[in-house]
């Protein structure tokens, strides 16, 4: 189950809405959802978490690129909405119509004619990227730092972790109340 919040940074306070993800299938429309949230093209934060097992933060300023922190990419890259998170952090899929020419098979048999043993080392040296990705924090450990939480802080956080970091910016009691 997953928990995902906006808290929008406003000329009073933060404020914060939940938001359901539904509609979320690429970073774009994360970042989208988050820009819809924004004040003045003020600071937005979204909060991802799944049952204490990751947590993710994408933080958007106005028109500038994303920036994003994952807690725990292997197990974030094993679900849905995580896996859009690390997939950007780690280079994976970026929804390239040309990467679908990727999983085509090209490779020169016809008829369900068997392929040759180099084809089948390719595919297996290439594995899943689930397999490829890390465990552990990526991305940009310094996301929240002028907000008030620090690399070290951000890296020791885990059950709790996003009311933590709300508590950080002030805004626990915004966050509590669509948790």
């Amino acid at each position: 189950m997953y928990f995902a919040a906006l808290l929008a940074r406003t000329q009073d306070g933060w404020e914060a809405s939940d938001t359901e993800l539904d509609d979320v299938e690429t970073l774009s429309d994360l970042t989208d959802l988050a820009r819809e949230a924004s004040v003045d093209e003020d600071t937005v934060l979204v909060f991802i978490e799944q049952e204490d097992a990751w947590f993710g933060v994408l933080r958007v300023e106005g028109e500038e690129d994303p920036r994003i922190f994952v807690s725990d990419a292997a197990a974030a890259a094993r679900s849905s909405y995580g896996e859009i998170l690390t997939n950007e952090l780690l280079g994976g899929d970026d929804d390239d119509p040309a990467d679908d020419l990727d999983t085509l098979d090209l490779d020169g048999t016809e008829d369900g004619e068997p392929e040759d043993d180099d084809a089948d080392d390719e595919v297996g040296e290439s594995g899943s990227a689930a397999e490829l990705v890390p465990a552990g924090p990526v991305g940009d450990r310094d996301i929240l730092m002028d907000l008030g939480l620090s690399e070290k802080e951000l890296l020791a956080l885990d059950t709790d972790a996003l009311l933590e970091i709300a508590d950080a910016l002030g805004a626990a009691e915004v966050l509590e109340t669509v948790r």
